[in-house]
């Protein structure tokens, strides 16, 4: 490959191993094809959601609809009371108050369950509870705070009420043929509650997206075993799970594989058959037992997309596809993994679950805080800063948790990320900037 051609030849030069820093400091496009975090996710929107399926109403929730839903009649059916009182003409309250009462002749009752069979005439009024029906003659309904039963049929009236208060008209939430929902929302219990009134029992919605977990490194030991020096916990297996199930998908995971390039390929191969998208960590950096890389280029129908983005951290990123499934090469540090994830990975898995605008950002929770000191950035990538808020004296702000990227804590202690953008070298002091909490 070109890029470890480059490095024998700087071998030959040294006579030596090169240094980690030496590494860091050659030029980063003899190792990857950095691109830019916009030109990453236009990649990604290249991918087509998964398929759909049919599920009942209860079975909805979290789901995308992969459907329009059209009202069939009008939401309400009718003019409807939003309180207990009385319906009554607009008019004949008008002027009324504590000091100047109006009064009115009660000629009927509506029951919740039945159309009123009779009409309001001027000066009169009907008693009504929530949900009731308007009888015709009808615009408004005061609330029975505002009246006193005189008895003998008469009510005094203690408030003007204006035409339609309190009062749901027919067609008021949606006329019918209104377009309710459109196709590529999330479903969550507000959406359920139009499904449910306008008589929607099933619903087509995309199916889960299915994820493959693997982790490689013949450092990596299982949870359940004590660490020799040298060997690490598999976290990522179980981080990156987490997170899979947090964005509505299902996961499966593949193990630990070592760090040979036919077991890699052949987990690669099972996984990718398996699932719409792979996630596999570690082995996407520049180190010499980085076999990913290879492992894909050896199946066939993989192509590589990219290979390094302008994200720190999580520089070495990999993205390949096979056919419409998407293989991620993930960075082995975890809390570089975790950010990818965060900012890249479940967007796209919220796109390929058929959710509109999956890469914008608006779902997320941003809050505003002042920068407790000066970050350094590099031009020309995304930078997102691990960042601790802080109320103390009165005043939010945003602690910068500075540490290595494969430090647990970093994350743990984090309250959300800052993302300095890619056409800033820094942050100063002071600066009010907005934290992504996490």
């Amino acid at each position: 490959m070109v890029e470890l051609h480059f490095v024998h030849q700087l071998l030959s030069i040294t006579h030596r191993p090169l240094t980690k820093i030496e590494l860091e400091d050659l030029p980063m496009q003899d190792f990857f094809q950095v691109i830019s975090v916009k030109e990453f996710i236009s990649k990604l929107k290249d991918f087509s959601p998964v398929g759909t399926v049919e599920l009942p109403l209860t079975q909805a929730f979290g789901r995308v609809l992969a459907q329009d839903i059209v009202a069939r009649e009008d939401l309400p059916l009718v003019h409807r009371s939003c309180m207990d009182g009385y319906a009554l003409m607009a008019k004949d309250s008008f002027g009324a108050s504590e000091s100047n009462p109006a009064y009115l002749e009660v000629v009927g009752e509506v029951e919740i369950e039945k159309i009123p069979d009779f009409t309001l005439g001027p000066g009169q009024c009907a008693r009504i509870v929530t949900g009731g029906t308007l009888p015709d003659g009808a615009d408004s309904v005061i609330m029975i705070e505002h009246t006193q039963d005189l008895g003998a049929g008469t009510i005094e009236i203690r408030k003007s009420v204006a035409p339609h208060e309190n009062v749901m008209l027919k067609g008021e939430d949606f006329q019918v043929h209104d377009l309710a929902l459109s196709s590529g929302t999330c479903i969550d219990f507000k959406q359920v509650g139009i499904l449910a009134a306008l008589g929607v029992a099933s619903v087509r919605v995309y199916q889960r997206v299915k994820v493959g977990i693997i982790s490689t490194g013949d450092e990596l030991v299982p949870v359940h075993k004590v660490p020799e020096p040298g060997q690490v916990r598999d976290v990522n297996s179980y981080t990156l799970a987490q997170l899979v199930d947090k964005a509505g998908g299902e996961f499966k995971l593949y193990g630990i594989v070592q760090d040979e390039l036919q077991d890699i390929t052949s987990a690669l191969e099972t996984a990718t058959q398996e699932n719409d998208v792979v996630l596999i960590s570690g082995g996407s950096s520049i180190g010499t037992r980085d076999l990913t890389v290879q492992a894909l280029e050896s199946i066939k129908g993989v192509e590589i997309l990219a290979h390094g983005v302008a994200i720190s951290p999580g520089k070495p990123t990999i993205l390949a596809r096979k056919e419409n499934k998407a293989i991620w090469g993930l960075p082995g540090q975890v809390a570089s993994a975790q950010v990818v994830m965060l900012v890249l990975t479940l967007p796209f898995m919220r796109h390929l679950a058929g959710q509109k605008n999956a890469f914008a950002a608006e779902d997320r929770v941003h809050v505003q805080a002042e920068l407790a000191r000066n970050i350094a950035s590099k031009y020309g990538r995304e930078d997102y800063v691990r960042v601790k808020l802080d109320n103390t004296d009165g005043k939010l702000k945003a602690i910068p948790i500075l540490g290595k990227s494969g430090l647990l804590k970093t994350i743990v202690q984090a309250d959300g990320l800052l993302k300095i953008p890619d056409n800033l070298e820094g942050l100063e002091k002071g600066t009010e900037v907005l934290v992504w909490k996490i």
